[in-house]
């Protein structure tokens, strides 16, 4: 296999996470490899940008997976659904961004960037059950990926009893449509007009709220499910409990989470601060501007700001910022790169 150029592609290029995803992936270990960007009709022929270099975005079909070897699903989840068995079938190793792939028979939740399935001193990796023949796997939920790398880290050092977080949900992790509604709900309060209600069924411009209306697409009960699940399936039983509050916050982009972490012992900031440094974190001192979703915008690690929680030093406030479709791509490249290590051990299955 030395010397192979991979075949790649990316199903629902046009959206959001596949714009994303496309760009990172030119940096990554699949870089170089022969990238083929797929959607539906209507956006065919669109050119956009992957890595460095201009592209244009394919019609998608059955036939349009002959010859690949990974497949990246970062569209709509019927579209995962509709052409991920045509995919498989083609020999290529499917990474689903979507999460349309949940529940179905042999299918993994992957995030490595947690950490925990690195075992032994020379960090080696075990792959948790991940081999050439795995159907597909699922990208982990971004949030789900932040608050297991707080939790492992600051529990493999310093011991930590209970997690507590509240997520602040931005539209961008439910696609353009998402932020078309809050941008138009927007200047429609600013000249007294009636606010637009199909994805939200409810005011979320200018408003926080924990729970939308029961005719919107957005689904927050469904996101707070997912990141608790994804968050038990990564910790494989070695992370402490999980407290969940989602809000749907007035903003665009980007992920903030605010988490009250108890430890088993008393600690100081600067030791929590110790224990969370590390690749993927950016620990923002107490001196610097605290990390907001502006902030995090286009970067590629978690910046993650401590702060004291009680007298006690057992209770810290760790306030979390990331670029939602930054980390959901990073994390799919990295999965990419988990399962191209497979490829020399044989075909797919």
């Amino acid at each position: 296999m030395a010397g192979k150029v991979f075949r790649v592609g990316v199903v629902g290029a046009a959206s959001l996470a596949g714009k994303e995803l496309a760009d990172v992936l030119g940096e990554s270990s699949l870089a170089g490899a022969d990238l083929v960007l797929l959607d539906q009709e209507e956006a065919a022929g669109q050119m956009t940008v992957a890595g460095d270099e201009p592209a244009f975005i394919q019609k998608l079909g059955p036939e349009s997976f002959s010859g690949m070897d990974f497949v990246f699903f970062a569209g709509a989840a019927e579209l995962t659904r509709r052409y991920w068995k045509s995919a498989r079938k083609a020999g290529a190793s499917i990474v689903d961004m979507t999460y349309a792939l949940e529940g179905e028979a042999g299918v993994l939740v992957r995030g490595p960037w947690a950490g925990l399935d690195r075992i032994g001193n020379g960090g080696d990796v075990d792959l948790a059950g991940l081999d050439l023949t795995t159907p597909a796997v699922v990208t982990a939920h971004p949030v789900a990926v932040m608050l297991a790398l707080l939790a492992n880290r600051a529990g493999s050092t310093l011991g930590v009893r209970t997690v507590a977080a509240t997520v602040f949900e931005p539209a961008s992790e439910h696609g353009q449509a998402a932020m078309d509604e809050l941008h138009q709900q927007t200047v429609s309060l600013l000249s007294f007009q009636t606010v637009p209600r199909e994805q939200f069924d409810a005011q979320v411009a200018f408003n926080l709220v924990p729970g939308l209306g029961d005719a919107a697409k957005v689904k927050l009960e469904a996101v707070k499910q997912r990141i608790a699940r994804h968050y038990g399936l990564l910790g494989m039983g070695k992370l402490p409990g999980l407290a969940l509050q989602v809000v749907q916050a007035p903003v665009f982009h980007g992920y903030v989470v605010s988490a009250l972490v108890e430890l088993k012992d008393a600690a100081t900031v600067e030791q929590v601060e110790a224990a969370l440094f590390g690749e993927h974190v950016d620990v923002v001192a107490a001196e610097s501007d605290a990390p907001s979703n502006l902030s995090a915008a286009g970067q590629g690690d978690v910046l993650v700001r401590v702060s004291q929680g009680d007298g006690a030093g057992t209770r810290f406030w760790v306030w979390m910022a990331a670029d939602n479709l930054k980390l959901a791509a990073l994390n799919a490249a990295e999965c990419g790169n988990e399962l191209r290590r497979l490829r020399p051990l044989g075909p797919v299955q």
